[in-house]
C-alpha cells in the first residue's frame, strides 16, 4: 500500500513538471539596460566645437558624450568600424559613399549636422542675373567639387546640366549655357586669389573664410542646406536603432545649438535642421 501511495505521488510531480513546463508563463528575455554614454569621433576645429556644446545640452538628458578628436579624414571611420568609437561627425555623404564602396564600411547616416556652403562669389556683379555674356567663372578643378560648383551654377540658372548629371557632372555634361559663360577649371586653393581677375567663382567654405568672404552674406549663388555636401552623423549599420543615437540627435539638433552656430561662425557653417 505504502509503495502504491509513494508511486502515485511520483507520478503526480512528473505531471505537474510536464504542465508547467507546456502551459506555465515563458521565461522572460531580460532587458538590456539603456546606454548613458557614448564615445563620438570628431574633426578637430568646427565639429569638435560643436560637439562641446551638444554635449553640454545631452548631459541634461543623462547622455554622457566622450569626444574624442581626430586630425584626418581617413581615421574617424576606421575607429569606427573597430568599435573605438561609436559615431562620428565629420563627413558628407558622397565622402561616406567613397568610403563605403572603397572599404565595404558597414555604415549608415543617421541625421543631418551643418554644411559648410560652397558659394559663387564675385566683385563685379551683386546677383546671377547680372553676369554678362561671355563672362568668365572659375570652378575648382578637383572631380569631387567641380560637380558640386556646376550644379551650385545649375540652381543659380547660369547654366543647365544634363539630366541626372547631379554632383557628378563635368563641363562635358552642361546641356545650355545662354549666356556662353566661360568657365575655368582651377586649383581650389587658388582661386579666391584670382577673383579680381574673373567674373565670378566657386568657393569652398575653408578657403572663402581665408579670403574674408562670408557665404550667407557675400556669394550671390550659395549652395542649399539640404545639399548632398551636409554634414552626417554616421554610425554601424547594425547600431542605427539604439535609442542612445536619438538622444544624440535630439541634443543636436536643438535651438540653442543652432543659435550658437550662427554667433558663433556667422554665417560660415550652416546648420541644416
Amino acid at each position: 500500500m505504502k509503495r502504491q501511495i509513494v508511486s502515485l505521488l511520483v507520478l503526480l510531480i512528473a505531471l505537474t513538471g510536464i504542465i508547467t513546463g507546456c502551459g506555465g508563463a515563458k521565461e522572460e528575455k531580460p532587458v538590456a539596460a539603456e546606454r548613458k554614454s557614448i564615445k563620438v569621433g570628431v574633426s578637430a576645429g568646427p565639429h569638435a566645437e560643436i560637439m562641446e556644446v551638444v554635449k553640454k545640452i545631452a548631459a541634461r538628458d543623462g547622455l554622457d558624450i566622450q569626444i574624442v578628436e581626430f586630425t584626418d579624414y581617413m581615421t574617424p571611420n576606421i575607429a569606427l568600424s573597430q568599435g573605438d568609437i561609436d559615431v562620428n561627425s565629420y563627413q558628407h555623404q558622397p565622402w561616406l559613399d567613397n568610403q563605403i564602396k572603397d572599404r565595404k564600411y558597414e555604415f549608415v547616416s543617421i541625421a543631418k549636422t551643418v554644411i559648410f556652403p560652397m558659394g559663387i562669389y564675385s566683385k563685379r556683379v551683386k546677383n546671377a542675373t547680372e553676369l554678362k555674356e561671355g563672362a568668365t567663372i572659375a570652378i575648382p578643378n578637383d572631380p569631387s567639387n567641380s560637380g558640386r560648383a556646376l550644379a551650385i551654377l545649375e540652381k543659380g540658372g547660369v547654366i543647365k546640366l544634363k539630366p541626372g548629371a547631379g554632383i557628378k557632372a563635368t563641363l562635358a555634361d552642361i546641356a545650355e549655357n545662354p549666356k556662353k559663360i566661360k568657365i575655368r577649371e582651377l586649383d581650389a586653393a587658388q582661386i579666391p586669389r584670382s577673383l579680381d581677375d574673373l567674373d565670378a567663382a566657386a568657393i569652398n567654405t575653408n578657403y572663402a573664410i581665408v579670403a574674408g568672404l562670408v557665404p550667407t552674406k557675400d556669394a550671390i549663388i550659395l549652395e542649399d542646406p539640404d545639399s548632398p555636401y551636409a554634414n552626417l552623423l554616421v554610425v554601424r549599420r547594425k547600431d542605427k536603432d539604439q535609442p542612445v543615437f536619438r538622444k544624440l540627435i535630439k541634443a543636436y539638433h536643438t535651438p540653442e545649438v543652432k543659435q550658437w552656430i550662427e554667433e558663433k561662425y556667422k554665417g560660415s557653417f550652416v546648420p541644416t535642421w
